[in-house]
């Protein structure tokens, strides 16, 4: 008999964030950024679709699934921008992992503050590869909920040391500054993109609107600029100007999906761009000199999401950050579920 048939591990908010704080925001993202590094180099391994997408004129549900053929890993995410005006979050998620061998659920955690992090990691682990060498300065166009992840996953993982914000919004430049506030970066508040990406090595763009917006014009890109567009990530929502794609070295996680959702959604689909898991083998060249400019147009894929809830199932050992969770029916005899069904009833009618 193997006990507790019927238990799942629960990962919470308040667990998940007990597990980041204990870890250690920065060290977090760095571990999480090797899983993530880890799972693209074997990338043949896993199954890969684009993820599935429910739109409403509101915003998307999606679902995000994938498998390395031993565990299998979803997770469930909206976008729905207008949400922050009700005070509810943008983007909110849950995931789950799962043995492949019996098909039994190993971990069911929530994900609103994990796609935060991974995005964040992601976003600096494509740019080890494409960021010119040695980075000091970046900009932030978007100072929303992902904001602070991004300048502490740069700081972590390419040491950047200064970044420079902007936002429409002067309230959420505001919250940035105060959150970032004693975080070892130099920060600079901006009055427009146009200033804000002024002499920097990296741009990160991660605006929220669900539209064909230009945060980027093609006169802001100077040669030698990495630029990590994670706004746009659905059909008809985009933040670059096409001509800044058409100058840049362009990298995907998946091809097929970023085709859909990214910013090359807006070039012919003959348009030559990398898979960056190609890069990270070793199979394709990543930045050719110090004067192309790199684009990582990140849409977020299901793969990372698994490196995510993988790497924290792995945390876990040996710490209080999880809930035995009663999910799974398991009853006596594996062919009698009405029988527990019944027994139940029993239980129940005898209870005081």
């Amino acid at each position: 008999m193997i006990p507790k048939l019927n238990i799942v591990p629960f990962v919470s908010v308040d667990h998940m964030m007990s597990l980041v704080l204990a870890k250690g925001v920065e060290r977090f993202m760095i571990e999480l950024a090797g899983y993530i590094e880890e799972d693209f180099r074997r990338w043949d391994m896993f199954d890969k679709t684009p993820r599935v997408a429910s739109h409403s004129a509101e915003g998307v549900i999606e679902l995000m699934p994938t498998s390395d053929g031993a565990h299998y890993g979803f997770k469930y995410v909206n976008g729905h921008p207008k949400n922050t005006r009700e005070g509810r979050q943008t983007v909110t998620a849950f995931g789950v992992l799962s043995d492949v061998g019996n098909g039994y659920p190993v971990l069911l955690s929530e994900m609103t503050i994990l796609t935060a992090l991974r995005t964040a990691a992601m976003s600096a682990l494509a740019a080890r590869y494409l960021a010119p060498k040695d980075p000091r300065a970046m900009a932030i166009i978007g100072n929303g909920a992902q904001c602070e992840f991004q300048a502490l996953a740069f700081k972590a993982l390419l040491g950047i040391e200064s970044v420079r914000l902007f936002d429409i919004d002067p309230e959420a430049t505001k919250k940035a500054l105060t959150n970032l506030a004693g975080s070892g970066l130099t920060l600079e508040p901006c009055s427009s993109a146009e200033a804000a990406v002024q002499g920097v090595d990296i741009i990160t763009t991660v605006t929220a609107d669900k539209q064909n917006a230009t945060i980027l014009t093609d006169n802001m890109i100077g040669s030698g600029v990495h630029i990590n567009a994670v706004g746009g990530d659905c059909p008809g929502k985009t933040e670059l100007h096409r001509d800044i794609l058409l100058r840049a070295g362009i990298f995907v996680e998946f091809e097929p999906q970023t085709r859909i959702e990214g910013e090359i959604q807006q070039l012919p689909a003959e348009h030559s761009v990398q898979e960056l898991w190609k890069v990270m083998r070793g199979e394709a060249p990543g930045r050719a000199d110090s004067h192309q400019i790199t684009l990582f147009d990140s849409v977020g894929f299901a793969v990372e999401d698994f490196s995510a809830l993988r790497y924290v199932r792995d945390s876990l050992t040996d710490t209080a950050f999880s809930t035995d969770l009663d999910l799974l029916a398991d009853p006596d005899e594996p062919r009698d579920l009405f029988g527990m069904l019944l027994r139940h009833q029993k239980v129940a009618a005898a209870a005081p």
